[in-house]
């Protein structure tokens, strides 16, 4: 297929761009930022700048891509920041998720495009019930008041793509590229356990992560996946296992009023309450093996013996021959 990934320099597009490639797909890539063409190009593809908020400019590149398909992992997230409102630090990915995915849902209608797979996430269940959640489980119409702007900004982007009969894929929280983030504020101790520690995080290395979008884009049927590993586990148990991955201190313990008033209500939410994600449908229906099924060897793979500086590795996606 001739594939037009958006955001292909991010954390997901680039593991993403070689796969397809490998599996013998066309790829264009859009990039934002200078210096963005050497590395779509680097990766195989052929690149092609983008403002994925400037309407008539997503036309243009969609229309000249003629793209059998298009993969929307467009945001604008860089590293781990306060997250004491989260809808100031996610303003333009949420802008993204709305004018953004309006307009290349339009564009793709105009030059035929028969698939459309777009990024979503897993920490949208709503937050009562069982600790781990499959796609039919209702989403939390009650989010913590920092964070409505981006859960009303999610819903509409999942909204907008199901109704065109294109797939979301709800990610757990991406972990494997050296810049992920996340290795810092562990170090530094910067990062606590609130409380008992009892919120479910579902983690996927970004190579499993883009071969299941791979999978999806070659016969996935419309509709939603989790795209997990196979170990939800809440914050008391995987945090303290990745600061003795990194060598550093374990991390410290805080309680919920001392968070709220440090960090605010959301990180106190995610910290106690959010809930896992179950993958069975994305690997019964894709056909999806993960080669990293547990965070407990992917962190140590990913940031042992060597620590932050590792590159997420290159994976084949487990699957059929590629359309064509």
């Amino acid at each position: 297929m001739r594939v037009l990934v958006i955001g292909a320099t991010g954390a997901i597009g680039a593991p993403l761009v070689r796969q397809l490639i490998d599996r013998g797909h066309e790829v264009t890539g859009t990039y934002h930022s200078p210096g963005g063409a050497e590395r779509v190009r680097a990766m195989g593809a052929r690149p092609a700048q983008l403002d994925a908020l400037d309407a008539r400019a997503v036309r243009e590149v969609v229309l000249a891509a003629e793209p059998d398909a298009v993969v929307h992992q467009a945001t604008a997230l860089t590293g781990l920041r306060s997250l004491r409102n989260v809808d100031r630090v996610f303003a333009r990915t949420n802008l993204l998720r709305t004018a953004g995915t309006d307009a290349l849902l339009a564009a793709a209608r105009e030059a035929g495009v028969r698939r459309f797979v777009a990024q979503g996430n897993t920490t949208m269940y709503a937050r009562v019930g069982g600790p781990v959640k499959t796609e039919d489980d209702p989403l939390d119409t009650d989010p913590p008041r920092p964070a409505r702007e981006s859960a009303a900004a999610m819903r509409h982007l999942e909204a907008s793509v199901l109704g065109a009969g294109g797939i979301v894929l709800r990610y757990g929280t991406f972990y494997g590229a050296g810049d992920d983030g996340l290795v810092e504020p562990v170090r530094r101790r910067w990062f606590p356990i609130v409380g008992d520690g009892g919120g479910i995080v579902s983690w996927i290395h970004l190579d499993d992560g883009a071969a299941a979008t791979v999978l999806a884009l070659e016969h996935g049927m419309p509709g939603v996946y989790n795209v997990v590993d196979d170990d939800p586990a809440p914050v008391r148990e995987w945090l303290p296992a990745l600061a003795e991955v990194l060598g550093a201190p374990p991390p410290r313990r805080v309680p919920r009023w001392l968070a709220r008033v440090l960090a605010g209500e959301f990180v106190v939410n995610l910290s106690t309450q959010v809930r896992g994600a179950s993958n069975a449908k994305a690997k019964r229906e894709l056909g999806w093996t993960l080669r990293h099924p547990t965070w407990r060897e992917g962190f140590a793979e990913a940031y042992g013996q060597g620590g932050a500086g590792a590159v997420a590795r290159e994976a084949r996606p487990a699957a059929p021959a590629p359309a064509r």
